[in-house]
């Protein structure tokens, strides 16, 4: 695939005026715009914030906002309108009735508008629908710790549901931003730092949510993740092989094989061009090379932001035209450029008419598709009764909770004795829902602004899980501290429950919120991976009482937690990753704890050894990682792939095809059983390293994965069906390949154990010694012997008939 970014926006604008090429439309859609005025085009493609004022839940929402001087929204939609942004979630309001006024105000649309067409409502639906009383998931980060695909469909589905009941059609998510640097604040927002676990991941969410009529919209095209020192809206410095084979891909897979039917522009600027007027990559990579034949819509502001904040752009005209040429249809959240200063550009001729029709073309389409032109459209009633935290809807949330946390050590601590007399449960995070839930939860977006509401559903916090699940034991909390800040007041609070318990819980680590109103979350980036505030000092004050301490940290970034980790003793005795697991969080980490729930979470990210380890992947060539060349050490505290179980694993008779065609596949088959003593499920990874390449290559890739539930002693036969596409990069010519030669292949348990390992095998978390891996702490028998497959035939140019994903078989 080639890819060229190298067109600078005002070009663009400058460039000679050329009709775009019209899409395909239905005849009932092109009779509609020819009927309409310059003004009711632009109304088709902007939205309008019924509640915006006062909360800040967009970058510059204060400075960005419109004074609404007066009008009636009977004024304001005059021409009509495109969308009605956030009807539900900009403020608590009571679901039915807000839908009830919903059904009534598309209804007036119909019948007072001139042309009659209603609006398309879009809502937030990251963690779940972010509205008042619905229910709240995990944060993706969670997601792609489960490495469960089909789940997070299941997901997908309730959520849209939910959606599509109250009279949304639209959602915005999933994030397919790949990950390169934990410092960034929406690293909760992702999924994780391998290209192929975000798309199998977010395709999957894409097509549960689409499964029900609504539609998805993929964020953030394209390489918003990578900023410059992991700071939110900062530039992106990437090479184009870079945001091909990295950033690229996800948005690839959830295109075609999901069938997405929006996107997302990034507020990026990648090496000076910013993505919000890039034709090259809004229209040549998105729509000519990918196919995607949907809307694209702006990030909010993101048009005026071509203005203000990258000036690229005199006014919001030349904004509105820049944006629109590149291949932005719709302006959220409001109509800041393609209202008035967009319809006076194509008047005075400054811009060809074809680029306005152009998007209201795909605008009105997908309306159409959405059933909105229908004659009968909100002919009934909006429904009377709608139960938005149902209990399909918290079976779902645990089951994925559960799935998503990472034990990475333990000495025998856990699970938790049944018959514990007294348990104390410490920390800032041990006894607080906001605590469970990530940026993008309604709790931590909105309702932070309106603390005189009630969350609106059950979220039982650790400590009252905890409690519920050890009913003979006596279960005692103090907090400690804070997340943030330096009071050290509750220490001997803290350090008394510990000394006269038997085992302490101590719960750590992230308030998600927005634009500094918490500790991550978007626009809460940081320059230190350290735990916020003083919550290791607390820790240390309760390890020093001998009581053993199972520490939770409960997060949406991996911290540098090397001295709980791998630190000299007294430590903790276990430790548990737990990324903002939801509204059944409490349960599912109290269910882990006791044992009821063999952990299975696998680390979708690496966890950094130190802050400056940042930014780290990986994903990386042999210069990337560990060498006497340099005094540093990238090797992560626990690599991408990492996780513990109350089980062990034993992988064998490895057997991987001798030769494959460049544009063909070949299997990959490995046997594992479960040699513990409990049930337990596997996340099994299979990887490979391209030899040679004609250019660097990463040490490791990821091809495939599978979840495989074992009985203790039993074993079962794991086929991966790998295309060799999987192996595909972008060459010196900047084109999508497929170069013969030799591929090494194996499964393992996680990345690093990539590395030819020797050594004595220890107890499960020992450290097998290694100078190519120093500090890898591996499970016995967890990596098998390196297959080697050849790839024969020519240099395969890539092609759409490629695409397709690695197929799983389980015997």
């Amino acid at each position: 695939m080639s890819l060229d970014t190298s067109i600078d926006g005002r070009a663009v604008e400058s460039a000679p005026t050329e009709v775009p090429a019209f899409p395909e439309a239905s005849e009932r859609v092109r009779a509609l715009l020819a009927e309409m005025t310059l003004e009711e085009k632009a109304a088709q493609i902007v939205g309008y914030w019924l509640d915006q004022g006062g909360e800040v839940v967009a970058p510059l929402a204060d400075e960005m906002s419109t004074a609404k001087d007066g009008r009636t929204l009977a004024d304001i939609t005059k021409d009509g309108i495109g969308h009605y942004t956030r009807v539900y979630g900009t403020r608590p309001v009571e679901p039915t009735e807000r839908a009830a006024w919903l059904w009534n105000e598309q209804r007036r649309l119909k019948t007072e508008t001139r042309l009659g067409i209603p609006a398309l409502v879009h809502e937030e639906c990251l963690t779940g629908l972010a509205a008042w009383k619905a229910a709240t998931f995990p944060t993706p980060l969670a997601w792609g710790a489960s490495f469960d695909p089909e789940l997070v469909a299941e997901m997908g589905a309730l959520i849209g549901e939910s959606m599509r009941d109250l009279g949304i059609h639209q959602g915005l998510a999933p994030v397919l931003d790949v990950i390169r640097d934990p410092r960034w604040g929406r690293v909760d927002e992702c999924i994780g730092e391998d290209p192929y676990l975000v798309g199998t991941v977010g395709t999957a969410y894409v097509k549960g949510l689409q499964s029900v009529g609504v539609h998805a919209t993929l964020k953030h095209f394209l390489g918003y993740s990578n900023s410059r020192a992991g700071r939110n809206h900062a530039p992106v410095h990437a090479g184009p092989r870079e945001v091909a084979d990295v950033f690229l891909p996800p948005f690839e897979m959830a295109i075609r094989d999901g069938g997405v039917k929006s996107v997302m522009n990034s507020y990026a600027e990648i090496d000076g061009v910013p993505v919000a007027s890039n034709p090259e990559l809004l229209t040549t990579v998105l729509r000519e090379q990918l196919g995607f034949d949907g809307v694209v819509v702006a990030d909010y502001f993101a048009i005026a932001f071509l203005e203000v904040m990258h000036a690229v752009a005199a006014d919001r005209g030349e904004a509105a035209a820049q944006a629109l040429k590149a291949g932005i249809d719709v302006e959220l959240p409001s109509g800041d450029a393609y209202l008035a200063p967009l319809v006076e550009r194509v008047r005075s001729g400054q811009l060809d008419e074809g680029y306005l029709d152009r998007a209201v073309l795909r605008a009105l389409s997908q309306k159409e598709e959405l059933g909105l032109l229908e004659p009968d459209a909100f002919a009934g009633e909006a429904p009377a009764e709608i139960d938005l935290d149902s209990p399909r809807h918290r079976e779902v949330a645990l089951r994925l909770a559960e799935e998503s946390l990472v034990l990475l050590t333990n000495d025998g601590a856990l699970p938790l004795v049944a018959d514990a007399r007294r348990v104390a449960v410490i920390g800032p995070n041990a006894d607080r829902a906001a605590a469970l839930q990530g940026c993008y939860s309604f709790a931590n977006h909105v309702l932070a602004h309106h603390p005189e509401y009630e969350i609106g559903f059950e979220i039982p916090t650790v400590r009252e899980a905890l409690a519920a699940a050890l009913p003979e034991a006596e279960v005692v909390f103090a907090e400690g501290c804070q997340v943030e800040g330096d009071d050290r007041s509750g220490f001997d609070a803290a350090v008394s429950a510990a000394a006269g318990s038997e085992v302490a819980v101590v719960v750590v680590g992230d308030q998600a919120g927005l634009f500094g109103r918490g500790t991550v979350g978007e626009g809460n980036d940081v320059e230190s991976l350290d735990l916020p505030g003083v919550q290791r000092e607390l820790v240390d004050a309760v390890v020093a009482t001998g009581t053993p301490v199972v520490l939770v940290v409960l997060t949406g970034r991996p911290y540098a937690i090397a001295w709980a980790v791998d630190g000299e003793q007294p430590k903790p005795a276990a430790v548990l990753q737990a990324f903002f697991p939801g509204e059944e969080g409490g349960p599912a980490i109290a269910n882990v704890l006791t044992g009821k729930t063999a952990p299975s979470g696998r680390l979708p990210i690496s966890l950094p050894r130190s802050s400056g380890s940042s930014p780290y992947s990986y994903l990386h060539p042999i210069l990337g990682g560990p060498s006497d060349v340099t005094s540093t050490d990238s090797t992560p505290l626990r690599p991408f792939g990492f996780g513990l179980s109350y089980a062990t694993f034993a992988y064998d008779d490895l057997q991987v095809a001798a030769t494959a065609a460049t544009d063909g596949a070949f299997e990959a088959a490995v046997t594992v059983t479960n040699t513990g003593e409990v049930a337990a499920t596997d996340v099994v990874q299979l990887y490979a390293r391209d030899v040679v390449g004609s250019v660097t290559r990463p040490v490791a890739q990821l091809l495939g994965y599978a979840r495989v539930a074992l009985e203790p002693g039993q074993s079962r036969r794991v086929t991966f069906e790998v295309p060799t596409q999987r192996l595909s990069f972008t060459d010196r010519t900047l084109t999508r390949v497929v170069e013969p030669g030799a591929v090494e292949v194996w499964a393992a348990s996680h990345a690093e154990a990539s590395a030819k390992l020797t050594g004595p095998e220890e107890t499960t978390g020992g450290v097998i010694s290694n100078e190519k891996a120093r500090g890898l702490r591996v499970i016995p028998g967890e990596a098998t012997a390196r297959e080697v497959v050849t790839l024969t035939g020519d240099v395969h140019v890539v092609t759409p008939e490629d695409a397709r994903i690695v197929g799983v078989r389980i015997a």
